[in-house]
């Protein structure tokens, strides 16, 4: 986007109300409630964050909201609070102690619950196992574990002593957990023996062996092991320790102590393929107001929610939305540990039906796939409980919108569709469900307190429908403070390219009534003839066809194009992929955007290469639809054979 702005030509007229039922027992119940409460974070940001801050629990006043020296900013300067006790202890004074904290199923069928009482419990004795290992505050600690109740009880525990904690995504492989562990200098790992994904273990304690033994990652000097699928490991004496054994011997009791509003709670590696990874560092104060704030006023909270974010914990969403925030804010949460399609593709909402769930948070690509598998899955279940839906993740496209909005929610359910980052922490632009009219695809407008923008190279603000930059203009409390290690690379990375602003290195455009509708990384924009197209805007043309139930576009090198579209599409079940279907879908992206839009090469395809966590690897699709070899780590591939028979395809046709 240095020189033609992203063609935005996808038009989506469709609006939906939120339901009067809804709004009625909002937070945020009107339109004009919005519009107040956005207009006072305007006028006066720090006291409309002080106000928000109030909410939690500090054992120490602040002497100043925000402490803003570009690029740099200090939130609740010279306050202190405990996370821990934020999350657990302060619930514990009336019936909310003995109310669920965490619902937890296992991939195999295993059921635990922790009230908040228990939880608490737990959480005190590994803290005071961590501190028996010799963890003080301030020593990073690797988690690197399924999704079980001990993921977790660790970060808390970390948490509650002011150990920073980075916690690695199961699907990482060794040699990504290695960087991980040298970059941070974690003095100890917390891992399991395995965890189930698809009716196999997955062998986390023997990734750990082999990332302890390569060169540099010299730091780690206790091992800390869940005992989960009982495989067979090796545990060395002196080095490694079960769970079961160390929180035995510690105490249920433990005094928590406030840390500094920008002590570090964490850090997490964005998961880049290329390049040394980057250590996305929170601080204790501000992340924790940025979540608690934004679980309570986006997913609408009420007394008796149950809240099932099905993000790994491995990935911001899960700490924000599994753990921190919904905790601070008294939910109850549902973990579940494996595939969506495990044993069948009714697995999500065999667990809705079951355990009443009431707000989903799951991720476009999640959502596609449920419509492939067909509507008759959902329909074998009672949905009735839900009654708030949220997408996060990537931006979604509209059919699936209206999909998601009808079959999964009954046309009753409003969805929160939600923008937001690593880098961000929390919840950056989305609806207020009981205030907002929402538009399928579009993320809406800014929270209250986000002063986000779509601008132009030189800052300047783009008109309506124009593509461009999306900034935040403002500091936000949940915002990262660097990256670990190399203050220089934040600096360039994120405040270099647009003067005097955050740059979220995705492209927007804003409507005339300013909703915000995000177009993917900038990363992901196409050149085809000077004209720079959004690949999510022609993936949305694609999946809204009949016929189509997902779809992702790249771009491959061409001579006299400059790039050249290339789709790759999966069917719906019953349609025939061919020539004849190709041409259809072409024609059909020209009558939506228009003839410059035109992909150039339609692949079929019965899947495509998606992360664990869902995320297709666009990068991949690049390289196979351009013959390069692929590149870099591909150990989170959900099905290693997916990108196989891709590549095959393309190289028995050359």
């Amino acid at each position: 986007m240095t020189t033609t702005e992203i063609s935005s030509l996808l038009q989506e007229h469709r609006r939906f109300d939120p339901p009067g039922p809804f709004a009625a027992r909002a937070h945020v119940k009107s339109e004009a409630e919005y519009r107040a409460m956005a207009a006072r974070a305007e006028a006066d940001p720090d006291a409309f964050w002080a106000e928000q801050a109030r909410a939690l629990a500090w054992s120490h006043p602040w002497t100043k909201v925000c402490d803003w020296d570009p690029p740099d900013a200090r939130w609740f300067v010279g306050g202190k609070l405990n996370v821990a006790v934020n999350c657990l202890d302060r619930h514990l004074g009336g019936a909310r102690a003995n109310q669920a904290a965490i619902l937890f199923e296992g991939e195999p069928g295993d059921v635990r619950v922790l009230t908040y009482r228990m939880l608490h419990r737990e959480v005190c004795r590994f803290a005071n196992a961590l501190l028996s290992l010799g963890v003080r505050a301030g020593d990073f600690v690797a988690i690197y574990l399924p999704m079980v109740p001990e993921a977790a009880i660790a970060m808390l525990a970390c948490a509650r002593i002011g150990a920073p904690h980075t916690v690695v995504f199961g699907g990482f492989s060794a040699e990504a957990l290695a960087d991980r562990l040298k970059d941070s200098r974690a003095r100890v790992v917390i891992t399991a023996d395995g965890g189930w994904r698809r009716g196999q273990v997955v062998p986390l304690k023997a990734s750990v062996d082999r990332a302890l033994g390569m060169p540099d990652v010299d730091s780690v000097q206790h091992v800390v092991v869940v005992r989960r699928t009982n495989n067979e490991i090796s545990m060395r004496p002196g080095r490694d320790h079960f769970w079961d054994d160390l929180v035995a011997a510690a105490s249920p009791v433990h005094e928590a102590r406030g840390h500094d509003s920008e002590h570090p709670l964490f850090s997490l590696y964005t998961s880049g393929t290329t390049g040394k990874p980057k250590g996305i560092l929170h601080t204790t104060g501000g992340y924790l107001v940025g979540a608690a704030y934004t679980t309570r006023m986006v997913f609408d909270l009420r007394d008796g929610d149950v809240f099932w974010c099905t993000a790994d914990i491995g990935w911001v969403t899960g700490h924000s939305y599994v753990v921190y925030g919904p905790l601070a804010s008294g939910a109850t949460i549902l973990m579940y540990e494996g595939a969506p399609n495990q044993p069948g593709p009714d697995r999500f909402w065999e667990m809705v039906a079951r355990w009443g769930v009431t707000i989903l948070y799951t991720a476009p690509t999640a959502i596609r796939a449920f419509m492939r598998w067909g509507d008759e899955w959902p329909a074998k279940h009672d949905l009735s409980s839900l009654r708030l839906l949220g997408s996060v993740g990537e931006p979604i496209n509209p059919e699936a919108w209206m999909w998601y909005r009808k079959v999964i929610g009954g046309d009753r359910c409003p969805i929160v569709d939600t923008w937001w980052q690593t880098e961000t922490g929390s919840i950056m632009i989305s609806p207020l469900p009981g205030a907002t009219s929402t538009k399928p695809g579009s993320a809406t407008r800014p929270l209250p307190g986000i002063a986000a923008d779509v601008v132009r190279k030189d800052g300047t603000p783009c008109g309506p429908d124009e593509g461009g930059f999306l900034v935040v203009r403002r500091p936000w409390p949940s915002m990262l403070r660097t990256i670990f290690g190399d203050h220089e690379r934040y600096v360039k990375t994120y405040f270099s390219e647009i003067a005097g602003c955050y740059f979220a290195g995705d492209g927007a455009r804003k409507d005339a009534d300013g909703y915000f509708w995000i177009m993917g990384r900038v990363d992901d924009v196409i050149n085809v003839s000077g004209h720079r197209l959004s690949t999510m805007e022609v993936e949305s043309a694609l999946v809204s066809h009949p016929k189509v139930a997902e779809a992702a576009v790249v771009g491959r090198p061409d001579d006299l194009k400059g790039q050249a579209i290339v789709a790759f599409v999966t069917p719906r079940s019953g349609a025939a992929a061919g020539d004849a279907l190709a041409a259809e879908l072409r024609a059909h992206v020209a009558e939506q955007i228009g003839a410059l839009a035109r992909p150039e090469e339609i692949r079929f395809a019965e899947a495509l290469p998606k992360t664990r966590s869902g995320k297709i690897m666009r990068r991949l699709l690049r390289e196979v639809a351009s013959g390069a070899q692929t590149r870099g780590d591909t150990t989170t591939l959900e099905d290693q054979a997916v990108l196989e028979k891709l590549a095959q395809s393309f190289a028995t046709d050359e």
